[in-house]
């Protein structure tokens, strides 16, 4: 519309009636202008808004958010919103329209996947209102400063404890174990699903329910389950964003709930040079909840893992029998033979898993064919980078200590499939 009045008082040096209509438009826009600014801030609030989102946020999952905005206008406005996410997410292009009627409401949902732990602070959420012609445009800034905090995994969690709970864990791809009889005992009576054993089929219960029911088991015994996690550089590499520590601390909190649901202890122990947090084994109330404070506070410090710091401790601190689950990274033989004495020792007297990562970027490298002399150097190293991993666990093996080799999106799966395969055979 600017450069339509601009081009008509341009013609109107050339005639005296384009100029008179040049001025009429002019005032006519002037007058419009003035009613729009009447109409946008004629209320200090017109347009009120709000995040709608979790008290915490789950790491390396969606999390929904919610924009919703309510206007006390009389009439629909136009409106732009620009959300100023925290500094974590590195963007600030998140913009949405749409049409707000008068005193209606309403929604944009968008979901956030933050990839490190800790506090995230919002910026504001800056709303942009205008009327049919868009020649008056009223700034709103709404809920400034509003902060997160980012947990580990919970929606992992409660996926993984739902599936317990249902006894459907196959269905995430856990395998189903077959139980050692003389390592179970009754537990109740339950609903057959897909998968489960039919030789437990309880058919005075079937015939008086009326739907097919099985005889429950469980391990005779409680034990203690504890997570181990590594703090050390080793653990800094990122995956699709998450760091190893970061796959280890959502994978830990998963196998602490589980082994409570199947009514084992959970503890944590989390070391680097020097132990840093020991949490005893418990399946009381409220454990849980402490476990996730504690995996919620844990930072890699860049410093060299002393397995004989984590022997020492574990000696004196863990007294019963135990099966340790290790969250640790190898990146060559040599790294896992200087720590395999206290690994042996560690083995001697509890259940040891070591558990350590794939480079999944190395394998998609390896699917590549090499066209050059660069390439096919670089091909040569990394096939020997994952023979050397390969190695690693068989090395393990080979001294009696069980290890998972796993790709890290794939852990939580795979130590859950270790845990029930362990007791299953009643190994502790």
């Amino acid at each position: 519309m600017g450069w339509l009045l601009v081009l008509l008082f341009v013609a109107g040096w050339f005639s005296p009636a384009i100029f008179g209509l040049a001025r009429a438009a002019a005032l006519l826009v002037v007058g419009v202008i003035v009613l729009e600014l009447l109409i946008l801030f004629r209320t200090r609030s017109a347009i009120r808004g709000e995040r709608h989102t979790f008290g915490k946020w789950s790491n390396g999952d969606e999390n929904p958010v919610t924009i919703a905005l309510r206007s006390s206008y009389g009439i629909r406005v136009h409106v732009r919103v620009l959300d100023e996410l925290p500094h974590q997410f590195q963007r600030r292009d998140l913009a949405f329209e749409g049409e707000l009627d008068g005193g209606g409401e309403l929604r944009f949902p968008y979901a956030v996947r933050p990839v490190t732990r800790g506090v995230y602070s919002y910026g504001a959420i800056n709303v942009l209102a205008s009327l049919a012609t868009g020649l008056v445009e009223r700034r709103f800034v709404l809920e400034a400063g509003k902060e997160v905090a980012v947990y580990p995994s919970f929606l992992q969690l409660r996926k993984y404890e739902l599936l317990a709970i249902s006894d459907r864990l196959t269905m995430a791809g856990v395998k189903r174990i077959r139980r050692i009889a003389q390592h179970v005992e009754f537990d109740r009576i339950k609903e057959y699903v897909p998968g489960d054993d039919r030789r437990t089929v309880n058919w005075k219960a079937t015939a008086r329910r009326g739907r097919l029911m099985v005889n429950l088991y469980q391990d005779e015994r409680s034990q203690q389950v504890f997570s181990l996690i590594d703090l050390g550089r080793v653990m800094k590499m990122p995956f699709e964003g998450l760091s190893l520590l970061d796959y280890a601390i959502n994978a830990s909190l998963v196998i602490s709930n589980i082994a409570m649901h199947k009514d084992d202890k959970a503890g944590l122990i989390t070391f680097s040079d020097k132990v840093d947090t020991v949490l005893r084994a418990s399946r009381q109330r409220g454990q849980m909840e402490k476990i996730l404070e504690q995996l919620y506070a844990q930072r890699t410090d860049h410093r060299e893992t002393d397995m004989e710091a984590l022997y020492a401790n574990v000696k004196t601190q863990i007294s019963q029998r135990s099966l340790l689950l290790l969250f640790t990274n190898y990146e060559s033989v040599n790294a896992m033979r200087r720590q395999l004495p206290f690994l042996q020792r560690l083995a001697r007297t509890h259940l040891l898993v070591v558990i350590f990562f794939q480079n999944t970027e190395l394998e998609d490298d390896l699917k590549r064919h090499p066209t050059n002399t660069v390439e096919l150097y670089t091909h040569t190293i990394t096939e020997k980078h994952m023979y050397e991993k390969r190695l690693i666990a068989k090395e393990l093996e080979g001294h009696g200590i069980t290890s998972i080799l796993t790709r890290p999106q794939d852990l939580t799966v795979n130590v859950i499939n270790k845990y029930l395969a362990i007791k299953a055979r009643g190994s502790l």
